[in-house]
């Protein structure tokens, strides 16, 4: 529209990271300001300061697992909400400033989550090489390009744009590996439920009660909410101290799901609540709920309870 700003977005950066592959698949960016960020806690910094409308990082990997950054950024500081999800297949190459052999490599600067997702074949065609964890994929490549790595593990699009030489291409160990990104924004209304939606809490629980896991995980079961992800952060009070990262299949303006925030509102230390956003396609259709906890039961339920507290018969 004629005299509005485009939207400004912040990624992981250098340029030729993932990160800026999956922020550039949604429509908005099309017209938006892309900027990319040093690392995960500079990206969401900008956010918070303002300087950007949105921001793009890595949240889960389907060989490495969680992005501990990431999660502690987003349990901690100024709130912020997640309000879309990106899956990415993640394809890796070993690239070198010049073309040179396997054998020869002595330095591998990579991603930790890159290089976890390398590992076999780096141990068995650079087996002399000595993996350098580095911010990303790109400052890898960086490396490389500046000689002061003999090689990257980086993504294509990184070896093009730092001019390196491929040695190899898809190095990875599992060659169906995916990446989860986020796209981060400061609080607002979440967008509006689409009939296949996660919504995802950070919960303190409290940790003088005996089971009081098992609580929070009762609060989403009786309910019939599908929790399709559970992860552990130390909160950095002592050790013991957790901090529990969920995803729950629905939307916060779901009955069940409603109600089960009440739940955990009621029994937890704290919940943070980091937003309800459409699932990513992935083919596989939403799992239906069990008799008698869908939508439509909860509002039946709920009718039924109105007539008896008006003085009507079943």
């Amino acid at each position: 529209m004629p005299g509005v700003p485009p939207m400004r977005f912040v990624y992981l950066g250098p340029e030729g990271t993932f990160s800026e592959q999956a922020l550039k698949t949604i429509p908005a960016t099309e017209h938006g300001v892309l900027t990319p960020a040093r690392s995960v806690p500079e990206a969401l910094d900008a956010l918070r300061g303002g300087e950007a409308d949105a921001a793009l990082v890595p949240l889960e990997n389907s060989i490495g697992g969680q992005v501990g950054v990431t999660l502690d950024e987003l349990a901690s500081g100024d709130p912020l909400v997640i309000t879309r999800e990106v899956v990415l297949p993640v394809q890796f190459v070993l690239a070198a400033r010049e073309d040179r052999p396997l054998d020869s490599v002595r330095s591998v600067a990579a991603h930790p989550q890159a290089g976890a997702q390398c590992r076999r074949w780096l141990r068995t065609h650079a087996p002399g090489a000595a993996v350098i964890d580095v911010l990303s994929n790109a400052t890898a490549a960086i490396g490389a390009a500046e000689g002061e790595f003999d090689a990257a593990v980086c993504a294509e699009i990184s070896a093009a744009r730092y001019r390196l030489s491929v040695l190899a291409k898809d190095i990875a160990d599992n060659p169906n590996a995916m990446t989860r990104f986020a796209l981060v924004s400061r609080p607002g209304p979440p967008p509006p439920p689409t009939g296949d939606d996660l919504t995802t809490l950070a919960v303190y629980i409290a940790h003088d009660r005996v089971g009081a896991l098992l609580s929070v995980l009762t609060e989403l079961s009786v309910r019939g909410v599908n929790m399709t992800r559970i992860e552990s952060r130390p909160t950095g009070e002592r050790l013991g101290r957790y901090v529990f990262f969920l995803d729950c299949g629905g939307h916060v303006a779901d009955r069940q799901m409603g109600e089960a925030l009440q739940g955990l509102r009621r029994i937890c230390a704290d919940v943070r609540f980091l937003g309800s956003y459409p699932r990513a396609a992935n083919g596989d259709a939403p799992p239906r709920p069990a008799p008698g906890l869908s939508d439509e039961d909860f509002a039946d339920a709920a009718t039924w309870l109105d007539r008896l507290r008006a003085g009507e018969t079943n």
